[in-house]
């Protein structure tokens, strides 16, 4: 089995290689467990909050996180594109004081896990990063939202 498991594992984390690559992954290649470590999990500092897996009834799966890293921090969402069709997603981390950040994803047809990341904003210090929440919708210009994922779970707020 951990032969099989890293044959399956190694392409999601060669694709996420680096500091913010994570040890354990869903079936669905997505990050393991939701996190909310607001302890350093990396050099310089880095955090990684991150809210639920969730998946949709069409075949959309994401969790959203918000990563900071020596001063800077940005949004990012694992996510997974098995309806048979092309995407669109929106993401944007929300931070303090109103002020946020948006990035447009493109998320091609295929069952192939994949990432979308807004550039890096400055911050005072990781609690001030805000969360981050990503919105999946049909390519079509007045297609249905098809998921909503944020970084803050229910679970993890107020620790």
């Amino acid at each position: 089995m951990g032969i099989a498991a890293f044959t399956v594992l190694l392409p999601f984390a060669v694709a996420s290689a680096g500091p913010s690559a994570r040890a354990g992954t869903t079936r669905a290649g997505l990050p393991a467990d939701p996190v909310d470590s607001r302890a350093p999990t990396g050099p310089g500092g880095r955090t990684e909050r991150c809210g639920p897996e969730l998946a949709s009834a069409d075949g959309v799966e994401a969790q959203t996180c918000v990563i900071t890293d020596r001063g800077r921090a940005w949004a990012r969402t694992y996510y997974r594109n098995a309806t048979g069709e092309a995407l669109r997603a929106v993401l944007t981390l929300l931070g303090p004081g109103d002020r946020t950040l948006r990035t447009h994803c493109r998320i091609a047809t295929g069952d192939e896990p994949g990432v979308c990341e807004t550039p890096r904003a400055p911050v005072r210090a990781a609690d001030d990063a805000g969360s981050a929440v990503a919105e999946f919708a049909s390519a079509q210009t007045d297609g249905p939202l098809l998921l909503r994922s944020g970084s803050n779970s229910p679970d993890s707020e107020g620790r």
